[in-house]
């Protein structure tokens, strides 16, 4: 992986900002600490940071230009069908002067232009520049893998893999209310959207072209289908097998030491039992918690390990060591984003740089095959059975109960609470709620001046929700998987300069989930199934009937002790609260008494998310 960025400018005012290319990409060195590029030609300059996995040597640097000198690129990713790719280019007479997929890629755009996006099977984000037609190419994965953002006014167009870059260019920084308030309510914001006005993310598969005249034209180039085709459930598992173990032999493809993440879940544990198969000796990495033991994991890691024989290492983890990596995480994200299971991540990122280069994720698979608590809730809703009706009943005494994401029993009330509250809402509110960490009112009244837009965009955003459950993935897969779980996964990993490759996000694996019928997903008894019984025989039999075990970071523990002062008399004290025009100050300040009662509830995810902004807005604004 690496980082790019780039800029091209519409006259005279706009030239000034063209030197600062250099500092740009100089942002961007923890996701390319291996190279550093530049390119200038008249009203264009790009850059590239460069974490070298195939071809390591210098004849693949970037920016790179093809023979001709009209074009290049600046890519960030990889392209898994590359060597494919090159044999049909090779045919029609192209000779090659690296072994990189960077310059597979930008001779099939020179030869199919947006055409080509069909046919890569890949994770990226790449910007080709034509000098004749004077215009940038600028494309995005199909899930959104990797990140773009993008930024244009009357004189200038800029790009680049994550908004420090931006920064460097020094753009206006106007905070979008809207995009704030989504971010209250989900802990993170979603494409297209960012926290700055102007600042925004291209969406996964989409193309966009932009000329010296700054005339931008975007297209949608792909749409998961989402039709389901008849075929019997046995056929079905081995179709499925043999899809993911095709994946994951394309996605360790490197010229550099690959590894596999191993949580001791059922994602990580099948991407880990193929890719042993083909790999011997193969490094695994596990991260335990030995303050936290109701979310270790780390006894059925082994046994996947034992199993396959791999070169397993198991980081153990205090709250000292997740509390230790808070300011370098708050430091890195340049965006506000409030997932706190980025710190985990980051360590066991961390860890896993010092063995290897490229690790194997399971991301993706719980957003295919339903594999989140919310899913299974969603399905009972769906039902309407004896057991749902009885806990929609019971919600005036559940509200009366106390509610903690750190006890089973807390978090159980909390769930139940959830779930009762959600099954008086319409299919698309039910999701926003369950999507989110607050009730749309309590996100409303923490912001001063709460907008019109915000509701506009949150009807846009939960619209396509309807009667069909499969409904409820597929915005999972738009939505959480884009802004959060794949920006976690991206962030936290390039922070270390260590690039995850995640094989069930291979486009042709995500159709053919979305084409299976609803039980072969999930039913009464089992969430993921099909998963789970096509490779039934490949896994420790204590993992098949598992339930999916989340990780809660010690807020509460921390906002009580080593933060709390940050919270009183620093980022949530009235002063300067009242100072930032943005918050209603007494909703505040009931929350952060809501925090610091004996029945703190939700308010602990409240004040992570205002945390982790004013931490970055004090960073933006102020230091």
């Amino acid at each position: 992986m690496c980082g790019i960025t780039g800029i091209m400018v519409f006259n005279e005012d706009g030239k000034q900002y063209l030197p600062k290319i250099a500092a740009a990409t100089d942002c961007l060195i923890a996701r390319g600490p291996d190279g550093k590029g530049i390119y200038n030609h008249n009203q264009v300059a790009l850059g590239h940071r460069r974490l070298s996995i195939i071809d390591t040597t210098s004849a693949a640097s970037q920016p790179f230009t093809d023979a001709s000198n009209r074009y290049t690129i600046v890519f960030n990713g990889e392209i898994f069908n590359y060597k494919e790719l090159r044999k049909q280019l090779e045919n029609k007479g192209i000779q090659f002067k690296s072994e990189s997929d960077t310059e597979v890629l930008l001779y099939l755009y020179i030869f199919e232009k947006e055409k080509c996006l069909e046919k890569l099977d890949g994770e990226f984000a790449f910007v080709v520049y034509d000098t004749q037609d004077q215009q940038f190419f600028i494309a995005r994965d199909r899930f959104g893998i990797k990140p773009l953002y993008y930024y244009q006014d009357g004189t200038k167009f800029i790009f680049a893999s994550e908004m420090k870059a931006l920064m460097a260019f020094e753009i206006p920084k106007k905070i979008d209310r809207s995009s704030l308030q989504l971010y209250l309510h989900l802990n993170y914001i979603p494409s297209p959207y960012s926290i700055f006005e102007n600042v925004h993310k291209l969406n996964a598969a989409t193309f966009l072209k932009i000329n010296k005249l700054g005339q931008i034209t975007k297209k949608k180039y792909y749409t998961i289908s989402n039709s389901i085709v008849s075929v019997d459930y046995a056929t079905a598992q081995k179709k499925l097998k043999q899809l993911l173990e095709e994946s994951v032999q394309q996605r360790m493809i490197a010229d550099v030491p690959i590894g596999s993440f191993l949580s001791g879940g059922i994602d990580s544990s099948i991407i880990t039992a193929i890719a042993a198969q083909q790999k011997d000796n193969l490094n695994t990495f596990s991260i335990g918690y030995k303050d936290e033991p109701l979310f270790d994991e780390t006894s059925y890691a082994l046994l996947v390990a034992k199993m396959y024989h791999t070169n397993h290492h198991v980081f153990q983890l205090t709250n000292n060591d997740l509390f230790g990596c808070l300011h370098q995480v708050l430091d890195y994200i340049d965006e506000p984003f409030a997932d706190s299971s980025a710190l985990a991540l980051n360590i066991l990122s961390m860890h896993t740089k010092k063995h290897v280069k490229v690790a194997l994720s399971g991301d993706g698979a719980d957003e295919l095959f339903a594999g989140y608590n919310k899913h299974a809730a969603e399905f009972k809703v769906r039902e309407n059975g004896f057991r749902a009706s009885l806990v929609k009943s019971s919600l005036p005494f559940l509200k009366q109960l106390p509610k903690s994401r750190n006890s089973k029993a807390g978090n159980k009330i909390r769930q139940l609470q959830k779930f009762a509250e959600g099954m008086n809402l319409p299919a698309p509110e039910r999701y926003w709620q369950w999507a989110g960490f607050t009730k749309n009112v309590e996100v409303d009244n923490l912001l001063l001046k709460p907008l019109t837009a915000y509701e506009d965009i949150k009807k846009e955003l939960i619209k396509n929700i309807n009667s069909d459950y499969n409904s409820t993935l597929l915005k999972d897969v738009q939505m959480v998987l884009e802004g959060d779980m794949l920006v976690k996964v991206d962030r936290m990993s390039m922070s270390r300069s260590l690039e995850v490759r995640v094989p069930f996000l291979d486009h042709k694996i995500v159709d053919f989930a979305f084409s299976l019928p609803l039980d072969y997903k999930i039913d009464n008894g089992q969430q993921k199934r099909i998963l789970k019984d096509a490779f039934k025989s490949s896994i420790p039999g204590e993992l098949y009937h598992r339930k999916k075990q989340g990780f809660e970071v010690p807020l509460l523990k921390w906002f009580k002790t080593d933060l709390k002062s940050m919270i009183t008399d620093d980022l949530l004290s009235d002063q300067f609260i009242e100072s930032q025009n943005l918050f209603d100050l007494q909703k505040i300040r009931n929350c952060k008494a809501q925090l610091f009662s004996k029945t703190p509830n939700d308010a602990v995810a409240k004040i992570w998310a205002l945390i982790v902004f004013q931490y970055w807005y004090k960073k933006m604004f102020i230091i």
